[in-house]
């Protein structure tokens, strides 16, 4: 029995592996199809979201199922408990791929964002890129450098997006009404995606180090 079970947490962490990895697949298609006003693209991402909703409904199932039938304790209590945390963040990661997504359909043939603004979201796309293939590596290795990483990369998303506001707040600002809603739910969009993965990288973090960090991260 022993043996199935430790095959059984293997098998959750193998899917986590397999969801983030979709994850990362999802958000660098969404910032491609925002920044390029590319609808096709934007359509893919949207549709592929049922795929990792669906995922995370199955390892939930999984992991309700071996609290019900191994009754785990200590570690790898954890272990479990933590998947069915880490599953909800990855689930709502790829909402916000899926939201920038569909808000470069909604304006397509135009871009969303001001040419002003451009540069600034590219830089916030590529970190969130960035962040989720470092998330999955994470998840596989369990390396604690990578946690701390990411939660520097987040540190510069969120810059970003405090740029964003002071931008569209200021007074040198010409956009119009729609201009400033589309700035502040993209930029909203991309600082949340970033703080997920903070979330979960801190778990990871605990499950491999015991140590829980309170003051940093979400």
């Amino acid at each position: 029995m022993r043996e199935v079970f430790q095959q059984e947490l293997a098998e959750v962490q193998e899917r986590l592996v397999e969801i983030s990895g979709l994850v990362a697949i999802s958000i660098e298609k969404a910032t491609r199809a925002f920044n390029e006003s590319d609808v096709s693209l934007a359509e893919e991402v949207i549709a592929d979201d049922d795929k990792i909703d669906d995922l995370t409904v199955e390892l939930d199932e999984l992991a309700i199922t071996i609290l019900a039938r191994q009754q785990p304790v200590a570690r790898d209590l954890r272990i479990v408990v933590s998947a069915l945390r880490i599953s909800a963040s990855l689930e709502r990661m790829g909402d916000m791929s899926t939201h920038i997504a569909q808000l470069a359909r909604y304006r397509f043939p135009d871009k969303v964002i001001p040419k002003s603004l451009r540069p600034t979201f590219r830089q916030m796309g590529a970190l969130d890129v960035e962040i989720a293939n470092m998330l999955t590596e994470l998840l596989t290795s369990e390396d604690v450098n990578l946690a701390e990483t990411i939660r520097n990369e987040d540190d510069k998303v969120d810059a970003l997006h405090l740029s964003v506001f002071d931008a569209v707040l200021g007074e040198t600002w010409k956009g119009q009404a729609a201009d400033t809603v589309d700035a502040t739910l993209a930029s909203r969009y991309h600082e949340r995606f970033a703080d997920h993965a903070v979330s979960i990288a801190k778990k990871v973090q605990y499950l491999a180090t015991g140590d829980w960090h309170q003051d940093s991260g979400v």
